[in-house]
């Protein structure tokens, strides 16, 4: 298994418990909280799947996946009150998660001989269509359409590991500087209070 494989099964299952815990704040019954893990920790690569025309999309080929998932919803079922108090390292875990996503989703969109406009917005998706169902069907505003800088951080990562690929630097090097980069970004933002400006 390696390294990339290993960051993606650990954002999915960041992801997933987030999407686990969200449940349990909205009263959600077990079925519902399994519902809005999977959907918050693959939506945005299923999203991205069928936009781009990949079937079947890609976790339906990996079961690992659908079981860190799983384990995930367990784990949040058993240790809330544990996760709840390590606020910051979720955080860490996501944005990584989020930068790993934006770079992954936007190799596979070029992959299928795509733009390279589209395939940053498909790596955005990737990162951030899961929280937003997760955030829509729990009546919450997605936090991409709040102040916050979230998915400009994934696009600005995911541009960035599109010029690099035109550079001699290993591509393990492009990944893991975009990554971040993109974490470089939320942590400022979410620090110092940036956000993109509103219509007045």
């Amino acid at each position: 298994m390696d390294l990339i494989y290993t960051l993606n099964i650990i954002g999915t299952f960041v992801f997933a418990i987030s999407g686990a815990l969200t449940a349990s704040e909205k009263k959600m019954d077990a079925f519902g909280s399994a519902v809005i893990a999977l959907i918050t920790a693959l939506g945005g690569g299923t999203l991205r799947d069928i936009l781009i025309g990949s079937q079947p999309v890609g976790w339906l080929l990996d079961p690992n996946y659908l079981y860190t998932v799983l384990a995930a919803l367990a784990f949040s079922y058993f240790f809330k009150k544990w996760i709840v108090k390590l606020t910051r390292t979720m955080f860490l875990f996501d944005t990584i998660g989020i930068g790993l996503f934006a770079v992954l989703g936007m190799q596979k969109t070029l992959s299928f001989g795509l733009s390279p406009a589209i395939a940053i917005m498909m790596g955005a998706v990737s990162a951030v269509f899961g929280g937003v169902l997760r955030d829509v069907l729990s009546n919450r505003v997605p936090l991409i359409f709040r102040k916050e800088i979230y998915a400009t951080a994934c696009l600005a990562g995911a541009t960035l590991y599109y010029g690099l690929t035109f550079t001699r630097l290993p591509e393990n090097w492009s990944i893991w500087i975009a990554i971040v980069v993109v974490m470089g970004i939320r942590i400022l933002a979410v620090r110092r209070g940036w956000g993109l400006p509103g219509i007045k």
